[in-house]
């Protein structure tokens, strides 16, 4: 479903009723992360007048809508391939891309899902020039309950199967109410900024904090200083448990931003210099900044153009 700016609580639940709703009803269950949209107040209040479960996904796990991160995925590739000649008309392509996805053969169904929603193999192009058969009397609508055991008995299977794999690269751990952890935090950046180079050796830990709460079989509650914007709550594959008798507490944790990725963001200029640039044979004087980043040290400070920065970070003042 394609939207554009602004987008609010109200925007949102009108493309849900006239995509979704209009065609499926209501759901049972809803997962969605943890979106500013998705945690107000006027949405939750929203679909809990209607009955409507909201469930949101553990912060810096997305494994918790794993099978929406795919379809993600499949949808980007199909868009780069069918758009990449024009990048800005991408929603052009979003029905074909329906389409593309519904009638694809997937492993874990064994069948497409046009065919577990239908019960019946999705139509070619072709075959839509053919005079329908006289054998066509319906039976395909007493096929629906052996598809749903089907599909079921195959979804098993294909999780037994993930689960299998995925389970060889994982460690049985836990912690108790009490424990000290650390907690770690992915830097957040444009990768066309020199400053990855230090982010590199950037810490990736920060803490330990105390644990309050154990949410769930794998989710636990930590005691954040008091102003953090991080949510409280964090996946066991974001912490690591501190050994030892003594902790020292570190309360300082980085700057972050609304999604809770570690601020890079200019914080001053400290210098100013013109430098030659040759393009093909003539030299361009370029205007470059030695920037000072927030949640870095001065002598972290870099050299970039100052074009460029004005362009990334308008709301910076030289």
């Amino acid at each position: 479903i394609g939207l554009k700016h602004p987008i609010n609580v109200t925007t949102v639940a009108q493309a849900f009723t006239d995509n979704v709703f209009k065609l499926h009803g209501l759901p049972t269950v809803m997962v969605t992360d943890r979106d500013r949209i998705f945690t107000s107040h006027l949405w939750q209040k929203l679909f809990q007048k209607m009955g409507v479960k909201l469930h949101l996904s553990t912060s810096y796990h997305p494994q918790t809508d794993g099978h929406t991160e795919r379809v993600n995925q499949c949808l980007e590739n199909y868009l780069r391939c069918m758009a990449f000649a024009h990048p800005k008309k991408w929603y052009k392509w979003l029905s074909m891309a329906e389409w593309w996805y519904n009638t694809s053969f997937h492993t874990s169904l064994k069948m497409t899902p046009f065919q577990a929603l239908y019960a019946r193999p999705p139509p070619l192009i072709a075959e839509l020039m053919l005079p329908p058969s006289e054998e066509e009397d319906g039976t395909a609508e007493l096929d629906r309950d052996t598809i749903a055991a089907q599909i079921k008995q195959n979804l098993l299977k294909a999780q037994d199967r993930m689960k299998y794999f995925a389970d060889k690269k994982r460690s049985d751990r836990t912690l108790e109410v009490g424990d000290m952890v650390y907690v770690k935090l992915q830097p957040y950046r444009h990768t066309s900024l020199s400053i990855h180079k230090h982010l590199k050796l950037h810490s990736k830990y920060y803490g330990p904090f105390k644990v309050l709460e154990k949410i769930g079989r794998v989710a636990y509650r930590l005691l954040l200083p008091e102003g953090c914007k991080l949510h409280p709550t964090f996946h066991i594959s974001q912490l690591k448990k501190h050994l030892g008798p003594e902790a020292v507490p570190n309360p300082q944790l980085p700057l972050i931003d609304d999604e809770g990725h570690i601020l890079i963001q200019p914080e001053a200029i400290l210098q100013r210099k013109l430098i030659p640039r040759v393009q093909g044979d003539i030299s361009i004087p370029v205007v470059q900044w030695l920037i000072k980043w927030v949640n870095l040290p001065a002598e972290k400070a870099t050299w970039e153009d100052a074009s460029f920065i004005q362009k990334v970070f308008p709301e910076l003042q030289p």
